[in-house]
């Protein structure tokens, strides 16, 4: 059976995944030529002969650029992956075991090593961070307030001589809220520990210069940018202790081992370009578009905004609209909104299927009456206002 998507079908979900860019397609087209005409450029990256050297050399060129959009210092610090969730698991435990290794060199084979989270993380921090504590690492799990943001106090509370690693995302996926990442690094490193951050969302929406954060590791994934899905990315500073995650051929100078999707790496490479040049004026547009669509979801009775983006306009993703809606439940409204034309989400996409409340919103206090009725409606760069007041009309109807 074949689900059919209407010509004029408005999609709104665009924190889950998005729509690949033109920059993307054209950059792989030549990838994806059938037969005889793959040589040219499909094969092996990591062979000898021309074809190999060929996509070696693409593969390269695009890791050099990838590095300059992300603010690294070199070429070698950024590692291709098969998308976020690999790229965070590898920081999570490669930096970890790595660094708690020279904890025990250092205290004794007895120091328990502490890697400090946040309870509104990604299933791709919050399950790594869990299996470590289940082999012996004392996790800390950091509270947001009410508003979604973690406090710098609580992190340096929590920072000892113990800790070997911080991982705190750049941007929520299912609120938007910003944390103050540079700050929690420098902290972190006066303790002695590593940072990484998921930067996720935080691509394309935000500007992400690693270096200037002081970051050691972020995870990022094309399919967030407009580009393909299947591919990711790892920045790594140079020198920074790590175990590698996936072991075999030694690939990417032995930090990832497999042989890599070149035609992934260079469609990834286009759409985050594309997104880095068009990064001022789009948060702008987003933004207007962000605060019209708040302003008339919450005139509705029984709406209202999860999180005060309107007050704190730059505090939150620009793309990011999240609503409470009472008497409603999120699956409810996901599917009447789908058969009137629209795709949005309850929350992120990796726990659509959960009928579970979101674990987000539970951090942050929000009530399971309340969390039930969440929504979330994300834009992007195809986004039009027209669209938007299409759906708020459609969104009107649905609950009334």
């Amino acid at each position: 059976m074949t689900v059919a998507v209407a010509d004029d079908y408005v999609y709104l979900d665009w924190a889950a995944t998005a729509p690949l860019c033109e920059e993307a397609a054209a950059a792989m087209a030549p990838y994806l030529a059938p037969g005889a005409a793959n040589v040219a450029l499909g094969m092996n990256a990591n062979s000898l002969h021309a074809p190999g050297r060929a996509a070696f050399e693409a593969m390269e060129l695009a890791r050099r650029s990838f590095a300059r959009c992300i603010g690294a210092s070199r070429p070698s610090e950024v590692v291709f992956t098969s998308g976020a969730t690999e790229a965070c698991n590898a920081a999570l435990i490669g930096l970890a075991h790595a660094k708690a290794a020279e904890l025990k060199r250092r205290s004794g084979a007895d120091a328990v090593a502490r890697v400090i989270v946040s309870e509104i993380e990604h299933d791709a921090v919050l399950r790594p961070a869990a299996r470590l504590e289940a082999e012996g690492f004392d996790v800390v799990r950091l509270k947001p307030d009410a508003d979604g943001f973690l406090r710098l106090a609580d992190f340096e509370e929590a920072l000892d001589e113990r800790t070997v690693l911080a991982s705190i995302q750049f941007a929520n996926s299912e609120m938007g809220a910003i944390q103050p990442i540079a700050e929690m690094a420098r902290a972190a490193h006066q303790a002695g520990a590593l940072f990484h951050t998921d930067a996720t969302q935080a691509l394309g929406k935000l500007a992400v210069d690693v270096g200037a954060l002081g970051v050691d590791a972020a995870s990022f994934s094309a399919h967030k940018v407009c580009g393909p899905k299947g591919v990711g990315a790892l920045y790594l500073k140079a020198r920074t202790p790590f175990e590698p995650f996936l072991l075999g051929g030694g690939q990417e100078e032995g930090k990832r081992s497999t042989t890599q999707n070149v035609c992934g790496i260079v469609g990834f490479t286009a759409a985050l370009e594309a997104a880095c040049g068009l990064l001022e004026a789009e948060s702008s547009r987003q933004r207007t578009l962000r605060d019209g669509l708040y302003r008339k979801l919450c005139a509705l009775e029984g709406v209202r905004a999860t999180v005060p983006a309107l007050d704190q306009p730059d505090a939150y993703l620009p793309n990011i609209v999240h609503v409470l809606v009472r008497g409603f439940e999120s699956e409810t409204l996901v599917l009447r909104l789908d058969a009137m034309g629209f795709g949005v989400s309850g929350g992120s996409a990796c726990s659509s299927h959960s009928l579970e409340p979101s674990h987000v919103l539970r951090a942050m206090g929000v009530s399971t009456d309340d969390a039930y009725g969440a929504l979330r409606i994300s834009i992007g760069r195809y986004t039009t206002e027209s669209e938007l007041d299409r759906f708020a009309a459609a969104f009107e109807d649905c609950i009334s």
